[in-house]
Parts: C-alpha cells; structure tokens; sequence
C-alpha cells in the first residue's frame, strides 16, 4: 500500500480512476451533458479548495509564524515551500475562476450574466462570482507580483522586499475577508438564491 499510495501521482491517477467511475456509475454515459456537468462542478470544488485552502494557510499559518522562526530556518520556507504553495495557490485560483464561468454560461446552465447583473434568482451567486473574480484578480496582479519580490524570484532590494510581502500580505489578508462572502454565496445559492 506504501508503494502505491506513497507516490503522489499514483495516489492522484487512482483518485480521479475512482472520480470517473463514480461519476460514470451516478450520471449516465461519459458523452451525456450530466456527466460533463458533474465533472466541471467537480473541478470547480476541488481546485476551489486547493485554493481556498492555501489562502487560509498562508493567512492562519505562514504568515503568523514566520515572525517566530529562527532567521537560519527562513530560507527553507521562502526558498522551498512558500514558491511551491504559491504555484499551486495561483493557478488554482485561475482554474477556479475559470471552470466556474464555464459552469455558468454552459448552454444548460446559462446563468452567466444574469448573474454577473444581480439578476433575480441569481444574484447570491451573482455576489459570490463577483468576489471570486476579485480574488483571482488580486492573486495574479498584486500577491503573485509582490511575493516574487519578496521571495528573491525577482531582484529587488531589502526595502522593496520588505514592502513587496506587505503589499502581498494586505491583499491575502483580503481575500481572505472576502472568502467569508464569497463562500457563503457559493454554497448557499442553490438553498436560497
């Protein structure tokens, strides 16, 4: 089982083996559009966490502790872990943002400017696509900027990184206080919106 499940991109072809037969077995025929739906909304969840969870890591996690670690032992979370968080963190971002407007303006959805205008019926999540957007967009344009900065991918001196992983703090900070919202929209829209 250690062979197997060791390997992270075993365990990842036997997670989605499993995730298509799953989807296969509930929702009719590979080429039937409930089948495409379901895999899209599947996407959508599972990248949204990936995301959503790295933003909540880096808010609740890494940046209140790296103040605590001993200045020997910060290269091992600037140089190693925080590039790699942050590969993940911004093209999850991107998927989600993506794969959601994909959900949206499907031709058996087709709910993407209505929401995206507040209309009745989809506004909550009309609310919750908007936020989302705004995320992303703050991830690409101003994080993942900042924090190549403050990490050293890019040159910039000991004031410019200093200033670089506040910008990047300030806004992860903000979309961590929009992912409340945003969050609640998502998962209530289909109960009450």
């Amino acid at each position: 089982m250690a062979n197997i499940l060791g390997n992270l991109n075993r365990a990842s072809l036997i997670g989605g083996v499993l995730l298509l037969l799953t989807i296969a077995i509930f929702h009719g025929g590979i080429l039937d559009i409930n089948w495409v739906n379901a895999l899209l909304r599947f996407a959508h969840v599972l990248v949204g966490i990936a995301w959503i969870g790295l933003l909540y890591y880096f808010n609740l996690v890494q940046i209140p502790t790296m103040p605590k670690v001993p200045a020997e032992l910060k290269p091992g979370v600037t140089k190693y872990i925080a590039p790699e968080a942050l590969f993940w963190f911004r093209w999850a971002a991107l998927a989600t943002m993506l794969i959601g407007l994909a959900i949206a303006g499907a031709p058996q959805q087709a709910y993407l400017v209505q929401a995206l205008t507040f209309q009745p019926g989809v506004a909550l999540i009309g609310l919750g696509m908007w936020l989302g957007i705004i995320m992303a967009a703050n991830v690409w344009m101003f994080i993942w900027p900042a924090q190549k900065i403050a990490l050293g991918i890019v040159d910039g001196t000991a004031e410019e990184k200093a200033a670089a992983g506040r910008k990047a703090m300030m806004f992860s900070r903000t979309n961590f206080v929009l992912s409340f919202p945003m969050l609640y929209c998502m998962v209530t829209r289909g109960v009450i919106g």
